[in-house]
């Protein structure tokens, strides 16, 4: 019997995995090739095997030992650290319905396959439970007979077992139609019995027909299905109906296939499997022996395989990057500082070229035309004192001897502001405290002065120092014109970057909200507006006035140094 040869083949294959070699190597299986990428890889049994760099296809190449007792050994296989399960590749056996027209010659054939294993498949036909299958056949057309084939014909190193039961063919669709064919009819002795294990109607055929028998659902039971239990790599069984006696059918017409199926399909012989795109890791191929009925072995073989990571991967290709990545962002800070450091280099070479040029013009201005004026100014007085002048010249004389002294203060005023070597807070201060002494001096008004020790090292740019002298000029003659004051006091500070001067008089005041203010005041609010800063007028009538001029001078100091004039 089939089964029972099943069972004495496991027995062997027992005998022979005790006796395996467990390093890698068995007596019974054998792991024949390893191919990576299209390349044989070499690999000696029980070693690790480390791949070069990250493959795209590995492929495991495997079959039964050379010297093994039987070739029809079937295998299942896993991966460690890639799957979790076993599994076999894919065999099918078939049940086939073949159709023939009245001259006997096959028309159609409509195939049923099965492949792998069916669920709850115990390794003995008597105890596996059978899955109900259904399917729905046309008959062709030209067809008017059809044979039932059950065979084990398929891929070549297809093995295992392969069973049906209550095979059932309707040629009507409706329910109360009478089945075609049955196989529990033809093993019933009523119906025709069956002569040397062959049911009525049937016959075995194939390459090696004696593969296909019988099986019982419990020892002593009738026999009540059909089975290939197929070891031979090299033939194959068949059940088949007898041809003779093929069942009439009509073209067009639908028959109805019933019937209830169990089978555990696997290959033998040469077998391969491939991976694609394994990630890097560390991996062991088992492989592992299974009957011909489907039971697991003893006998196992495997071999590890080491996969690299990629380059860009590794952990040195990340510290190469972070370091390319940080000596790139030191690079590129580095010229970004140059690249400041210059201009501001080139700024500095213009500011000089500046204050170089400024300086000339001070020293023109002072040397040659100060000197002219002044010798007008003396001419001119020396005549307005000639008593052989007529009045009147001698008057008008004086009048230019005062308007010359005024254009050489002016003059020298120029020349302090255009000086380079006055761009600083403390000379600002100095000018200023002389300013107003003077100014106040020629008014007969008192002058109190209240300037702290500023710091002496904070640049002030000739444009602000010209602006915020002018302002100041017109608050004090504001106060000599029309304040009636008898005391002017001038007030300079400086906190934190804040410059603010305060001029302010014991006069008569005005109420602002009343009073139009005159072109004075405005042109004071504009300047300083001009120079990013503000001056307010706070005044009320019999209390005096106060202008406050403020100035941030970092900022005003640093937009004056982005573009020197």
């Amino acid at each position: 019997m089939a089964a029972v040869a099943g069972v004495v083949l496991g027995l062997a294959l027992m005998v022979q995995a005790e006796a395996a070699d467990r390093s890698g190597t068995n007596a019974l299986l054998e792991i024949r090739r390893l191919v990576v990428d299209g390349s044989r890889v070499e690999f000696t049994p029980g070693a690790t095997v480390r791949l070069d760099r990250q493959p795209r296809t590995v492929v495991f190449i495997f079959g039964p030992a050379t010297n093994s007792v039987s070739p029809a050994i079937r295998f299942r296989f896993r991966l460690d650290g890639y799957e979790e399960g076993w599994r076999e590749q894919p065999a099918e056996m078939r049940l086939c319905l073949r159709f023939l027209d009245r001259s006997g010659d096959q028309v159609g054939e409509t195939i049923f396959r099965a492949s792998g294993q069916t669920e709850g498949w115990t390794g003995d036909l008597q105890t596996a439970r059978f899955a109900h299958r259904r399917e729905t056949v046309l008959v062709p057309p030209d067809a008017r007979s059809f044979w039932v084939v059950m065979t084990s014909a398929g891929p070549p190193a297809a093995v295992g077992a392969f069973a049906i039961a209550d095979l059932v063919i309707q040629t009507s669709l409706s329910g109360d139609a009478a089945p075609a064919i049955s196989l529990s009819q033809a093993f019933d002795a009523a119906g025709g019995g069956s002569s040397g294990g062959v049911p009525a109607g049937w016959m075995r055929d194939g390459l090696h027909p004696s593969m296909a028998g019988t099986f019982a659902p419990s020892p002593g039971g009738r026999t009540q299905g059909l089975a290939i239990v197929d070891d031979d790599l090299g033939a194959h069984a068949e059940w088949h109906t007898v041809k003779e006696l093929a069942t009439p059918v009509t073209p067009g017409e639908q028959l109805r296939v019933e019937w209830k199926e169990a089978y555990s399909l696997g290959l033998a012989g040469e077998v391969s499997v491939q991976y694609v795109n394994l990630p890097a890791g560390y991996y062991r191929f088992r492989l592992n022996e299974v009957s011909v009925m489907g039971e697991p072995g003893e006998a196992e073989v495997s071999l590890a395989l080491a996969v690299p990571q990629a380059f860009w991967q590794t952990p040195w290709f990340w510290v190469s990057m972070a370091t390319i990545a940080l000596a790139a962002a030191l690079g590129a800070w580095r010229y970004t500082v140059w690249q400041r450091l210059r201009r501001h280099l080139l700024r500095l070479e213009q500011q000089r070229a500046v204050d170089r040029e400024r300086l000339r013009i001070a020293q023109d201005i002072h040397d040659d035309l100060g000197a002219r004026v002044t010798q007008i100014s003396l001419s001119t007085a020396m005549a307005q004192g000639r008593t052989d002048l007529p009045e009147v010249a001698r008057a008008e004389f004086g009048k230019v001897s005062q308007m010359t002294r005024e254009l050489v203060s002016a003059l020298y005023e120029t020349v302090w502001a255009v000086n380079p070597e006055n761009d600083n807070l403390d000379a600002l201060a100095n000018y200023l405290c002389q300013m107003a002494n003077q100014l106040c001096s020629q008014a007969r008004l008192r002058c109190r002065l209240e300037v702290p020790d500023l710091p002496p090292q904070v640049p002030l740019s000739s444009q602000v120092r010209h602006n915020l002298i002018m302002a100041v000029k017109e608050a004090l003659h504001n106060v000599i014109k029309h304040a009636r004051a008898s005391e002017v006091r001038l007030r300079i500070t400086f906190t934190h970057s804040l410059l603010t001067i305060g001029v302010q008089d014991d006069g008569r005041g005005f109420d602002p909200a009343t009073c139009q203010p005159g072109y004075g005041l405005a042109n004071l609010k504009r300047r300083m507006q001009d120079l990013g800063g503000e001056a307010t007028v706070e005044s009320r009538p019999s209390a005096g006035t106060t202008v406050c001029f403020r100035l941030p001078v970092a900022a005003t100091e640093a937009a004056a140094h982005e573009s020197p004039v």
